[in-house]
């Protein structure tokens, strides 16, 4: 896992499965960032889990409805690994 695509996919997937809450997944974003020396993964951590979360994407699809709910991660997710590639590029 380290400041290159196939790190920001696999920060991307370890994201998309262990969704935490905020306050547990800064200390995990904080490891990920010390261990990788990149940005880019850890934001890619912290904004992928949210995007991907089921439980946020269930209310939006009952609350909104469910072509909201599946444009979440459609608009979302494309943006957060592509901010993430980019801050891995250029703060390194």
């Amino acid at each position: 896992m380290g400041p290159t695509l196939l790190g920001i996919a696999v920060t991307f997937l370890v994201a998309t499965v262990i969704e935490v809450c905020s306050e547990g997944s800064s200390p995990l974003a904080f490891e990920i960032y010390n261990q990788t020396g990149a940005f880019g993964n850890s934001f890619v951590f912290l904004m992928a889990g949210v995007a991907t979360d089921y439980t946020e994407i269930g209310l939006i699809w009952s609350n909104i409805g469910k072509r909201a709910a599946l444009w979440l991660p459609v608009i979302t997710v494309p943006q957060i690994m592509l901010l993430g590639y980019f801050f891995n590029l250029f703060l390194l």
